[in-house]
């Protein structure tokens, strides 16, 4: 079982190598310079440590309040496990636990976000119990 532990900001190099391979990304300098800002939020990250103290894995997470629901909502924005290291549990360590962590915050419900282009990640999602219950809309206000 990987160890998996809160980030801290000596963990930020390993985060932002991680996040690029999501490519979603251009550059570790982007992630690094909005992890402040990130953080204020109250946003929080997990990662899954090697023996050499770097990352095999990272999942990114929220807790917010809608409105329009009664339960108080957990979700991993992003995670990431390392090429080398899939398929290893290392990606079901982190899931188990992000649900452990919100849990403790007080959410009753946990959502996961994906890119449409990662269906292997809908799979993996779907045999941890996870079912598709809604679909999310984008469009970019930078004009």
């Amino acid at each position: 079982m990987p160890n998996v532990r809160l980030a801290t900001d000596s963990d930020l190099p390993e985060i932002a190598r991680l996040l690029v391979q999501l490519g979603r990304a251009d550059d570790t300098g982007s992630i690094v310079s909005r992890w402040d800002v990130w953080r204020a939020e109250g946003n929080a990250a997990l990662v899954a440590v090697r023996p050499d103290e770097t990352l095999s894995g990272v999942a990114t997470l929220h807790i917010t309040t809608p409105l329009h629901r009664p339960e108080t909502m957990g979700r991993i924005h992003a995670l990431v496990v390392d090429a080398p290291d899939r398929g290893h549990g290392v990606g079901r360590a982190l899931v188990a636990a992000a649900e452990a962590h919100l849990a403790r915050a007080g959410c009753s419900l946990m959502e996961i976000t994906s890119h449409n282009r990662l269906v292997e990640a809908h799979a993996f999602y779907r045999h941890l119990g996870y079912e598709l219950t809604s679909m999310r809309f984008a469009k970019n206000l930078q004009l």
